[in-house]
């Protein structure tokens, strides 16, 4: 009964990531398609997105760091800086301008492209067969803990002093 119990109250972290891309790909589309308060979607995107990039580059990625994984991981910190330069761009458009509405064409396909085709496909694979559930039930409650914490500072405002150059991730 125990072990059902911590089932229920724990997520694997590649589930819980992959929900959240899910949640961002809703949002844009919700943008998008001019579906409520523009402005005030889009500063749940970019709380979103800058709380999703701090989890996984203070926990995820340094918790998964191998030789098999070191590559992908450079690569999406780089990715990371490219989205949160987007960001940091967008913040200071009207939502309702075309240049606005570009950005966001461009930042749909670099979050497109950096969860999906890097992370889910490339990465996620390789971690489901290198670590055990109960790793990645830990790494989950830990990430998603640190997501909900984030969430209720407006993790955005701080993006704009994160477009300098990619977070560091540890040396193996």
């Amino acid at each position: 009964m125990g072990t059902a119990k911590r089932t229920q109250t724990t997520i694997n972290v590649l589930d819980l990531l992959t929900d959240q891309h899910t949640e961002v790909d809703q949002l844009i589309e919700k943008i998008e398609k001019g579906k409520g308060d523009k402005a005030a979607l889009f500063q749940e995107l970019a709380d979103k997105l800058a709380a999703h990039a701090t989890v996984e580059e203070k926990i995820f990625y340094p918790s998964v760091m191998m030789e098999k994984t070191k590559e992908m991981l450079q690569e999406a910190v780089e990715e990371h800086l490219e989205v949160k330069r987007m960001l940091a761009d967008m913040m200071q458009l009207d939502p309702d301008s075309e240049q606005f509405d570009a950005k966001l064409s461009v930042l749909k396909e670099n979050v497109s492209h950096h969860a999906h085709e890097e992370e889910e496909d490339k990465l996620f694979p390789i971690l489901r067969k290198q670590l055990s559930q109960d790793d990645l039930a830990a790494l989950g409650n830990q990430v998603l803990a640190r997501f909900e914490e984030l969430m209720t500072m407006h993790p955005s405002r701080n993006v704009p002093n994160e477009t300098a150059q990619a977070a560091p991730l540890p040396q193996i």
